[in-house]
């Protein structure tokens, strides 16, 4: 009986990793609104160490379409305009000399659904994930059942385990669904 709490107990906690993951995935897809979270993928390289950009300078957002850059170097400033070029992110970086100003461009109907396609593949993806420890906890539950378990309690056991993993892809459907009204959203 223990061992059937702790599989379903460690089942409830193995779904927030791919829930956190997907938060994090869905919020470096742009809506058309600036946001430093965009700049998180950038590295720059700092004295030959690729450091994350949040390491060497301010990021913030003035207004909704404009991020800012401010290095807490000055000399850091055309390195981290280069690794802003380099990461590939569609955004152009406007150097003044003390800061890096990038303005956000306003999202096509192409681009859009392009992002939505990308909401659409990370939703899938850990809803994937999820399913994965779906299975290791009815193998987990075989095990138990092998070794004693009654099988009516087994069962009980994978019933709780779908309303968990129930849960959790509905969570998903949900953020999936409000990031793409976000990004659609004009």
């Amino acid at each position: 009986m223990e061992e059937l709490e702790l599989v379903i107990e460690d089942t409830k906690e193995r779904m927030t990793a791919p829930l956190q993951r997907l938060e994090t995935e869905l919020s470096k897809l742009r809506a058309g609104k600036a946001s430093p979270v965009m700049l998180d993928s950038v590295k720059v390289d700092y004295y030959g160490t690729m450091t994350p950009l949040n390491q060497v300078a301010n990021v913030n957002t003035p207004d909704a379409r404009t991020l800012v850059v401010q290095p807490w170097e000055k000399k850091m400033i055309d390195p981290i305009e280069k690794a802003i070029m380099a990461a590939n992110l569609g955004l152009t970086p406007i150097n003044d000399g003390s800061l890096i100003r990038i303005s956000i461009p306003v999202l096509t109907e192409e681009r859009r659904k392009d992002i939505c396609k990308q909401v659409r593949a990370e939703a899938e993806n850990t809803k994937v994930v999820i399913r994965n420890i779906r299975r290791d906890a009815n193998e987990m539950l075989k095990k138990l059942q092998k070794d004693g378990l009654a099988e009516d309690m087994a069962k009980d056991g994978e019933t709780k385990i779908q309303k968990i993993i129930d849960a959790a892809i509905a969570k998903v459907d949900e953020k999936a669904a409000a990031k793409e009204a976000d990004v659609m959203k004009i």
